[in-house]
């Protein structure tokens, strides 16, 4: 597996991957606001070229992506293609991420579906379950001890 930044020729391949992650995997768990919601931060060209994106791949194939926003201070993105779910892709990712961040915390409003997950990586709630446009996420924190 290898990861590496992803190149602006290429966002709209790792948009699309977090689409199709997001539909299979999320979208039942959000009403039709919701999904249309995400839809439109994806199709957000200002704020989608402001995040920075790592990708990991296996050969050509582009297996799982995490965009960063506010210098690296936050999870604004992470979708891991189903096929190679549970092989640590989503781990390897986050720690690129972080490795680039000097922030001394790392925010991210976890789905319902990945608080496991961001609990794994070591993050914590910081509030309850929250809705907003349609989108339910549990705000999350994270101390990067990479950061200093």
């Amino acid at each position: 597996m290898l990861i590496k930044k992803i190149l602006p020729a290429e966002r709209e391949r790792a948009l699309a991957l977090a689409m199709d992650v997001f539909m299979q995997y999320e979208a039942h768990d959000y009403p039709k606001e919701g999904i249309e919601t995400f839809r439109r931060f994806l199709a957000d060209r200002e704020k989608i070229e402001a995040l920075e994106m790592y990708g990991s791949y296996e050969g050509d194939e582009l297996t799982g992506m995490i965009a960063m926003g506010n210098e690296g201070e936050h999870v604004t993105l992470i979708f891991v293609d189903g096929r190679h779910q549970r092989r640590g892709v989503g781990r390897k990712l986050f720690e690129a991420a972080i490795g680039e961040s000097s922030s001394e915390t790392i925010t991210v409003n976890s789905s319902a579906f990945a608080v496991g997950i961001y609990r794994r990586l070591g993050f914590t709630a910081v509030a309850e379950e929250q809705t907003s446009n349609g989108l339910r996420y549990t705000p999350m924190i994270y101390k990067n001890k990479n950061s200093g």
